[in-house]
Formats: C-alpha cells, sequence, structure tokens
C-alpha cells in the first residue's frame, strides 16, 4: 500500500477513535505510534519514543504555558472577576443593555490575565448572571453574552492557544500577542455593538441598570487597578523588553497571587486548588502535544500534508478561496472537538499548505498571491485560525462555553443559551471577513513594535 494511503487510513482512524469518545490525545498517540510502525517497522516507533518526549517538553518557549496557566487559576480564585465587572458596570451599566455590554467588558479584562477561555467564562458567569437575572435581562441574551464573552480570552494577550500555534510554527510568542491585540479589541467593539443592536430590536431584552453613586462609582474604577498593573507588567514588560515571555507569566503569577492574599481572598486551599489545576491542565496540554507530534511524524513519513499541499495547489482555486474553505474547515472541526485539540490536528496540514500557495518560504509580498510575506502570513493566519477557532467553543454539538454557562444557569435551557450566541456569532464571522479582506489590522501593531 502506498504510503499516503496508509496515511489517509490512518486519518479515518483517528477520526473514528475521536467519534467513539477516546481522548484526543490518546487517539493520537495510537495512530502516530501504529501508523510509524505500519510504514517503517516497529523498532522506528520505539527510537521515536526513546527521545521524542524529552524534544517536545524541553522547549524553553513552552516554559510559559504552566505559568500562565497557574496565573489565570489563581486570578479565577480571588475576586479580580467580581472588581472587573462591578468597573465595567458602574461605567456602562446604566445603559440599555449596559449590565450585558459591561458583562463583554469584564470578560475581556479577565481574559488579559487568564487567557483562558473556558476558565472566563466560568468565572464571569459566576459574577455576572445574578446580575443580568437581577435586572430582569432575557435568559436568551443573558447566558448568550456571557458564553461568547467567555470566547475573548483565547485571543486578548497572554493566550495559552496562542502559545502552542507560535510553538507549531514556530513563530514568534511576542509578535504572535501584538498581532492579536487589535483583532482582540475589535472583537470587543463589535459584541458591544451586537448587544446594542439587540436591545434596539428587543428593548425588553436589556433593561437599564442603576446609575451608581459618586463613591461607588470611584470605588469601583479603583478596583480595576490590580488587573491594570498585572497586565501592565506582564504585557508592557514583554513588549518593552524587560521580560521574555516565561518570567514575564511568572511575575504576573506572583502578582495576583499577591493581590489575592493582600484582599484576604486566596486561601491555602485556594492556592492548593490552583496550583492542582496547573498541573492537571499542564499534563493535558503535554500529553496532546506528544500525541501531536507522534501523528505528525506518520503524516510527514505517509507523505499526506505534501500531497494535501500539491493536490490544492494544483486544484485551480485562486489562493484566497483555498484560505477561507481552510478557514471553513476550522470552523466544522470546532464543532467537533475542543480548541486545543484542534490547533494542533489541524494546523500542521494547514501550514505546509499555505506555505505552497504563497511561493515558498521565500515568497515576498509583491509575488504573493495573499499579499504579504510567508512569514507574516504565518501571522495573519495564526490569528484568523484563533478566531475560527473559538468559534467551536459556541457552536454545536460542543460548544464547551455553552455546557458551562448551562451548568451555571440550570433553569435556562440549553437551546435559549445557543441562540443567545447566535448573533455573537454573527459578529465573529464580520470579524473573520474583515481581517482577512485587510491583512494590515493584524500585522501593523507587530511591525510598529518590531521597527
Amino acid at each position: 500500500m502506498e504510503p499516503v494511503a496508509v496515511g489517509v487510513l490512518g486519518l479515518g482512524a483517528l477520526v473514528a477513535l475521536i467519534a467513539i469518545r477516546v481522548p484526543v490525545a490518546y487517539a493520537m498517540i495510537v495512530v502516530g505510534g501504529v501508523g510509524v510502525a505500519v510504514l517503517n517497522g516497529p523498532g522506528i516507533v520505539l527510537s521515536q519514543l526513546k527521545d521524542l518526549a524529552y524534544g517536545q517538553f524541553s522547549i524553553y518557549d513552552l516554559s510559559v504555558v504552566p505559568l500562565f496557566v497557574l496565573m489565570g487559576a489563581i486570578a479565577s480564585r480571588c475576586g479580580l472577576s467580581a472588581d472587573l465587572f462591578r468597573a465595567a458596570n458602574a461605567w456602562l451599566g446604566w445603559l440599555r443593555g449596559g449590565v450585558a455590554i459591561s458583562a463583554i467588558a469584564a470578560c475581556a479584562g479577565f481574559g488579559a490575565v487568564c487567557g483562558s477561555s473556558l476558565a472566563t467564562a466560568s468565572t464571569m458567569g459566576r459574577v455576572a448572571l445574578p446580575e443580568l437575572k437581577r435586572y430582569r435581562y432575557s435568559d436568551t441574551l443573558g447566558t448568550g453574552t456571557i458564553a461568547a464573552g467567555g470566547v475573548l480570552g483565547i485571543l486578548i494577550p497572554p493566550s495559552v492557544i496562542l502559545i502552542i500555534y507560535s510553538v507549531i510554527v514556530e513563530a514568534n510568542i511576542v509578535t504572535m500577542f501584538a498581532a492579536a491585540l487589535i483583532p482582540g479589541l475589535i472583537a470587543v467593539a463589535l459584541f458591544i455593538f451586537t448587544i446594542l443592536v439587540y436591545v434596539t430590536i428587543v428593548p425588553d431584552a436589556g433593561p437599564k441598570g442603576a446609575l451608581p453613586e459618586r463613591g461607588e462609582f470611584i470605588a469601583a474604577t479603583l478596583g480595576i487597578l490590580p488587573v491594570a498593573l498585572v497586565f501592565g507588567v506582564v504585557i508592557g514588560g514583554i513588549y518593552l523588553g524587560f521580560f521574555n515571555p516565561t518570567p514575564a507569566a511568572a511575575a504576573g503569577a506572583v502578582m495576583v497571587a499577591l493581590f489575592g492574599l493582600v484582599k484576604g481572598q486566596l486561601s491555602l486551599a485556594d492556592g492548593r486548588e490552583a496550583l492542582l489545576e496547573t498541573a492537571r491542565t499542564a499534563g493535558m496540554i503535554y500529553l496532546i502535544l506528544l500525541g501531536a507530534e507522534l501523528l505528525k511524524i506518520f503524516m510527514s513519513r505517509g507523505g499526506v500534508p505534501q500531497a494535501m499541499a500539491g493536490w490544492m495547489a494544483g486544484s485551480g482555486l485562486p489562493p484566497m478561496t483555498i484560505l477561507i474553505l481552510l478557514l471553513a474547515a476550522l470552523i466544522v472541526l470546532g464543532c467537533l472537538m475542543d480548541s486545543l485539540s484542534m490547533i494542533l490536528l489541524a494546523i500542521p496540514f494547514f501550514w505546509p499548505v499555505l506555505v505552497e500557495l504563497n511561493g515558498g518560504d521565500w515568497a515576498t509580498a509583491a509575488d504573493s498571491p495573499f499579499g504579504v510575506t510567508t512569514e507574516d502570513l504565518k501571522i495573519w493566519f495564526g490569528v484568523l485560525a484563533l478566531i475560527v477557532v473559538e468559534l467551536g467553543l459556541i457552536t454545536p454539538p460542543v460548544g464547551m462555553n455553552v455546557f458551562i454557562i448551562s451548568a451555571q444557569a440550570p433553569d435556562v435551557p440549553m437551546r435559549r443559551t445557543f441562540l443567545g450566541v447566535l448573533p455573537f456569532f454573527g459578529a465573529e464571522l464580520v470579524r473573520v471577513a474583515v481581517l482577512v479582506a485587510f491583512p494590515a489590522l493584524t500585522l501593523w501593531l507587530p511591525a510598529v513594535l518590531g521597527g
């Protein structure tokens, strides 16, 4: 049997294993190991496994992952989310739909110290849902807003998924953080606009909140200083060259813990739970990385990425059409698996295709069908990929953010939450279209900071 045929059969087996709910990491390890054994013999598999784990886990850039996970785990336990929501509500809650808008703003702020969409949705749900119920917001708008707001955590720096993407394609993490900032802010603006349109059409869905007294307003505004300080030290320190991402993440974790201790909202038990959560999450990420690397070796030996790139390059379709098809495929995959697994599974296949279409690693912007160099394409596509990966968090049947919010609002049928996220799904498609049409929105800030 031809190696490419073996690789295609391996992909089919992988999909089948995932479909019967085998954990993605184990499915990748089994398919990758068996595939390499079929192509090159079991001795090669043992030789690869001898140092594959060490080679993967000793990558310095990956050391930032558990530290950012720890920072988010501590932040979710020490009241920063409540402070952010209180401040946003003081500024915006008096508008029609203002409490929902405040939830979006708070999700964006919490994403800046958390980096996890699931943690952002879970934490902000506990804080914002009671307030939305108190002001009699419609269940559809209330739960849909929190579920959709959670996806902001995946793109606004720091983002764990963005770090993983950077490692896969060998991009600079700091450059990727800079590239994600403006698209992240565009998402916040579009989500707020979506809420304003929604409550204009359905006024009863989002009543006005209370106008705070002056003292309450000042106290609430001052409450966001810890988050602003952490963000300034971590992200500002990275961009200004004081830190690279790993010590910046360590500094952020220590600062968040100190704020929690000073406020009396971080107990010893909370710290222990945060460490255990970090260990579980980091262990899961590293195991998936190991499986993805073994699968990538199998597919490379089978020639599947090269065959896929050659087929698409010879298909006669315009390169921009192929880019849009790849993004659409990521949206479909997002309906079936979690975002991390999707990035690790899809990017090793999709990225070589784009490199081939762009004329190889040395393409210039003038020669590129996308109008950007291959290095810039790496940045631009990474941001686009993460945006469409986000959509999997709010689309059935996986829709992890929706499941999280439904668990916190058991009186609201899940279908109403899915209906609530539909307008935000539309806003995300608008954002993708804008960023595809105008790559400069993604590439401008990295170019300025790099220059």
